[in-house]
């Protein structure tokens, strides 16, 4: 790891290390002083975990497309307020209270969907972590199957699944993304800091019991 890497880190200047470096810094400004969570630096957050996606080439990219939509979405109803929707649930009480929040082009569909694509990631680099025989097909399905697949309707699961025996060598992806960084290490910290916020998004989605919307 070398002495001048701790040193960058440390001053929040990472030049070098993992494809996650940005997305960790990122997910330390994600809540405000009171503990809620704030609209820019979440969807900031996904968006710096887009470029890992953009590695797995043509099988993530109805992934990445999706995500990238209601990244969009979302930034542009905080841009017409941003002192309104500072706060990333206010967007979803506005639309409960106007009986929108269920359209198909809602913001409230757009976070839930979102929530539901950095599920089916962070699982993938579970799987990824806790399964190194397991080739990168195995890893994206068995994900797929846990997040995903059970709120895509048929149309959207197939052509998944088709998508999904794209997906790239394994050990060339892990070194793409490793950088000069220990991937590992990078990737478990992803998960185990980004988890418990999506945790947090579903509860507030089910509070307003819009949590198990599924694709039409």
């Amino acid at each position: 790891m070398g002495w001048h890497r701790i040193v960058h880190s440390y001053v929040g200047f990472d030049m070098e290390g993992t494809i996650f470096a940005p997305s960790l810094e990122g997910m330390k400004h994600v809540k405000s002083e009171e503990g809620e969570m704030l609209t820019k630096p979440f969807l900031d957050v996904c968006k710096l975990i887009l470029p890992v996606i953009e590695k797995f080439g043509a099988a993530m990219a109805l992934v990445k497309s999706d995500i990238g939509g209601n990244i969009s979405r979302l930034e542009a109803k905080y841009e017409s307020n941003p002192t309104q929707f500072k706060l990333l649930y206010s967007m979803v009480r506005v639309e409960v209270e106007a009986k929108t929040s269920k359209a198909s082009s809602s913001c409230t569909n757009g976070l839930l969907w979102l929530t539901r694509a950095m599920d089916f990631l962070v699982e993938l680099f579970r799987n990824l972590l806790t399964h190194p025989d397991w080739t990168m097909s195995q890893a994206c399905s068995d994900s797929y199957g846990k997040t995903l697949k059970k709120w895509h309707g048929w149309l959207a699961s197939s052509s998944f699944t088709v998508a999904m025996k794209l997906a790239p060598d394994r050990k060339k992806f892990m070194d793409v993304i490793g950088g000069s960084g220990d991937v590992n290490a990078d990737m478990e910290q992803f998960c185990s800091t980004f988890s418990p916020l999506l945790e947090e998004n579903h509860k507030f989605l089910a509070s307003v019991g819009l949590d198990d919307l599924k694709a039409s």
